[in-house]
């Protein structure tokens, strides 16, 4: 009798060491996977660009702003809407140019856009004006999660009347934009 109770103390202790370990064992789930979601490109922005342009053969520099609205209706084409104008100067020239777009492109990976750019606008400096159109293209870059690099060529021509080439200049701009 002794034994058995001996071996049904041992027991006991046994299934009450092995209750206390299993109660060790904290369950856990998974951490989930972070990845992140790339640059948005949809919304509001608004840049600095400058660069030069050369227009009936007088080349002149330029300084501006531009604010527009991009819109994703599938992935990968992106639209938009934008409004720019420049200060434009040199060789003889002051004057303002401005212009409103449309930009239609492709976002090739999470931070790199392709986009074609049309627009009219006009120039009015030097005691002359004249509307103008654009036509052209660029490359822009996601540099953070909320501000783009830009590259822009542009073929500029006027409304005048005159019997002359579609494009009577061209225009490269580099600019700096933020994304709301």
């Amino acid at each position: 009798m002794l034994r058995t109770l001996l071996l049904g103390a041992s027991i006991a202790a046994l299934g009450t060491a092995a209750a206390s370990a299993a109660d060790l064992i904290i369950p856990t789930t998974p951490e989930p996977i972070y990845e992140a979601a790339g640059f948005d490109w949809e919304g509001l922005y608004v840049g600095a660009r400058f660069g030069g342009q050369s227009y009936n053969s007088v080349g002149i520099g330029h300084v501006g702003l531009a604010a527009g609205v991009n819109f994703v209706p599938v992935d990968p084409l992106l639209l938009g809407i934008e409004v720019t104008g420049d200060w434009l100067w040199g060789n003889g020239v002051n004057a303002g140019e401005y212009f409103a777009n449309l930009r239609a492109g492709a976002i090739l990976t999470d931070s790199v856009l392709v986009y074609a750019i049309g627009g009219v606008g006009g120039y009015s400096g030097n005691g002359f004006s004249v509307g103008e159109y654009q036509l052209g293209g660029g490359v822009e870059f996601a540099v953070t999660d909320a501000v783009t690099v830009r590259g822009e060529v542009v073929g500029l021509g006027d409304f005048d009347g005159a019997n002359d080439a579609f494009f009577e200049g061209v225009k490269g701009t580099v600019g700096v934009f933020y994304h709301f």
